[in-house]
Order: structure tokens, then sequence, then C-alpha cells
């Protein structure tokens, strides 16, 4: 068996890579237009495609390929990439010692196009049962957070190294909550309680609206997402979680081990910073079912 580096040392190594990719998103922000749209139904900010997407992904897949060319890995635009036939897999492991890294090159495409500073690259190391570690890198806020299982969430400036952040510490969030798409319907339980953001049908391109990782800068107290994915917001759940949120199901169970996921996600998520927050949301879902 080829020696297998630990999760830290994996983002230690590609942290640089990663700034390299931050600084490319950056420079080219106010210049980039979009391409043709990928097909994901009516949900326009997930069909939000640009070079940057496609770029960031070529540089990380060459990074990987030239440093752990034993690694499965799975990118959000593995479909386009020229590189996914050169990795041993893009599929979860057969052991916990068998990793696969993902990528989201661009989370946000859509805020990332509007010219909005809360896009970021999110980069997660998964085994088959769970995830052990993610970085998060917001490019235009200058900054990233990162964990590795069971040791909470750090949070730097993006020329600082992953010993000299700190832990992340949030004070007075704003009592917001994200709405994904498709969970509009969910408004009416909760916004009696709480400032409700629908996405689907709030999003304007001219006023800058919280992503998930507003979980982390303090603009979020939580979430709802009809569906986690890997590459986004189930690493984010993973972080949040790592940071003392409660995270379930949208019946209010653990999340499933990764391996009993299909198309690499979960089927939904609850994300809240406390526990009262937690039966507000699940109660929601509830009503809903129960209807």
């Amino acid at each position: 068996m080829s020696f297998q580096p630990s999760p830290y040392e994996i983002l230690q190594t590609l942290l640089p890579h990663l700034r390299i990719a931050a600084g490319y998103a950056q420079q080219i922000q106010n210049k980039i237009i979009s391409l043709p749209a990928k097909d994901a139904g009516d949900n326009f900010l997930s069909a939000a495609l640009t070079d940057a997407d496609l770029s960031i992904q070529t540089l990380v897949e060459v990074a990987l390929l030239g440093t752990y060319p034993h690694f499965a890995f799975y990118g959000e635009e593995y479909a386009q990439s020229r590189n996914t036939k050169y990795f041993t897999s893009t599929a979860l492991g057969t052991t916990k010692q068998d990793y696969l890294i993902t990528l989201d090159p661009i989370d946000g495409t859509k805020y990332y196009l509007d010219g909005f500073n809360n896009y970021q690259i999110i980069l997660s190391i998964l085994n088959r049962e769970q995830y052990e570690a993610v970085i998060a890198i917001s490019p235009a806020q200058n900054c990233y957070y990162y964990t590795l299982k069971g040791r909470g969430v750090f949070k730097g400036d993006l020329n600082l190294d992953l010993d000299r952040c700190q832990p992340l510490e949030i004070s007075n969030p704003r009592p917001n909550i994200l709405l994904g798409w498709g969970m509009a319907h969910l408004k009416p339980a909760l916004e009696d309680k709480y400032r409700v953001i629908d996405i689907e049908n709030c999003y304007s391109a001219s006023e800058q609206f919280p992503n998930y990782n507003g979980i982390f800068s303090g603009d979020l107290i939580g979430w709802i997402t009809k569906r986690g994915k890997f590459i986004d917001s189930a690493a984010l759940a993973f972080m949040a979680q790592e940071n003392g949120c409660l995270v379930t199901s949208l019946n209010g169970l653990p999340l499933t081990p990764l391996h009993a996921c299909k198309n690499y996600s979960y089927d939904g998520a609850i994300v809240a910073n406390s526990a009262q927050l937690h039966q507000d949301l699940l109660t929601a879902c509830q009503q809903l079912i129960t209807k």
C-alpha cells in the first residue's frame, strides 16, 4: 500500500495552489462572462457556468495528478474536464483509508457573475463514511475557513498557513435563515420568528444575499437545503457541525453515511446554530410532510 498522507498534510500541500486559484478568480471577476448554462432545470443558480469554474478545476486537477495521483477525484465540472480520465476513480472508495477529493471550483457562480464577494472555492476530503476535512476559500474576502474531523473550524487570511489560523468565533449573528432552492414553501411557517431568505424568489443581481457560507461570517443562523451536494452545501454542513451547529436530515435524523447517498448528494439537510432554531426548522419541515 502506498503512503497515505493525513488530511492536514493534503490541505497543507494544496493550499498554495488554491491561493493561486483564488487570485485568478478575483482578478478576472469583473471581466468574466457566462458560458452556455448547464442543464439544472429551473435552478438558475446551479446552471451558471464560467471560464473560472473550468480553469480552477483544471488547476486543482493538475496539482492533484502531480502530487497525489492515486487519489480519486470528483469535481463539479468532471463531465467537461480533460483530466477526469486520468484519475483512478470519481467515486468513493471501499475503505475509510481510501480518500475521494471533491471540488466546487466556484461555489456561487451566479453570485460571482453578479459581482458579489461571497462566492468561494470548496475542496473536501472524504472517505466512504464521512468527511475528513474541508477548506472553503473566499477570494474576494481574502480569507479561508478549514476544518478537520473532530478539530473545529479555523479561519485565517488567505496568506496565512494552516497552523497560523485561529479558531472561528461568531458574535451576534444576524437572525437570518436561508431556504435553498425548492424550499420556498416553508417560508410562511418561519417568517414570524426569523428573517427568512427564500433564495429561489428573493435572489437579486443588484443586492447581495447570504450564501450558505454565511453561517461562518455571522450572516446566517441556519439553513434548509433540499439536496445537500457533497461538493458544496453538504461540505459546509459538515463544517458547521464541527463549529457546534446541529445538522440533521429533513426528518431530524442524523445524516446517513456518504456511501449510502446517491448522486453525490444527501436528500436534504437542516443546519441550525441552536437547539431551538433546529426545532423550529424541523417543525416547519414536518408540517409540510403531514399536510
